[in-house]
């Protein structure tokens, strides 16, 4: 037994060093430990800084982007109402093309009145779809040379100064953009 209570005596003395090395370690590096502990309280309170600043700059950010972005949208519906508008009013004056060319040759058939009136809302059509600027422009030069030269074949007809019974010069350019897309 003698053994057993030495044995549990070295134990104990043992536990007690190893504690008593602890507390040493500990208070020779207390002071260690102080700055440590500073240290990473003044590294999240840093962070928690930059983190305050970063979200200000983000709701900024953010505050400017839906205010571009509620203005351009302003802006895109301004241009569609007038875009809308525009071509409405191009609606309009083809329709009045098309009273011109009926007013103009009365024995005018229907169904021609009708299609120079269809080829020139395919040439508006065509312009309005148009992607790039350069094609838009193309289309529209075709749109007022097309409206141009009806109403310049109205004109001489109701003038008297061509003894043509049709608007000639717009029906070969429906047939000359006929051909054209044959090809």
């Amino acid at each position: 037994m003698t053994t057993l209570k030495n044995r549990v005596f070295t134990l104990i003395k043992l536990f007690h060093s190893v504690k008593d090395e602890n507390l040493q370690w500990q208070a020779s590096n207390l002071d260690q430990q102080i700055k440590l502990k500073h240290t990473k309280v003044i590294a999240q309170k840093a962070l928690e800084a930059e983190l305050k600043k970063k979200s200000v700059q983000l709701a900024h950010e953010i505050i400017l982007l839906q205010t571009k972005n509620a203005t351009e949208l302003s802006m895109l519906k301004t241009k569609c109402k007038q875009d809308i508008k525009d071509y409405k009013q191009y609606l309009i004056s083809l329709d009045q093309l098309k009273q011109s060319i009926k007013i103009s040759y009365t024995h005018l058939p229907e169904a021609v009145a009708f299609t120079i009136h269809h080829h020139a809302k395919q040439l508006l059509n065509q312009m309005w779809e148009a992607e790039d600027f350069e094609q838009k422009m193309h289309h529209e030069l075709q749109l007022i040379n097309f409206m141009t030269t009806v109403h310049e074949d109205a004109r001489l007809h109701l003038e008297g100064t061509t003894t043509e019974k049709l608007p000639e010069r717009t029906l070969s350019l429906i047939q000359q953009k006929g051909s054209r897309l044959n090809r």
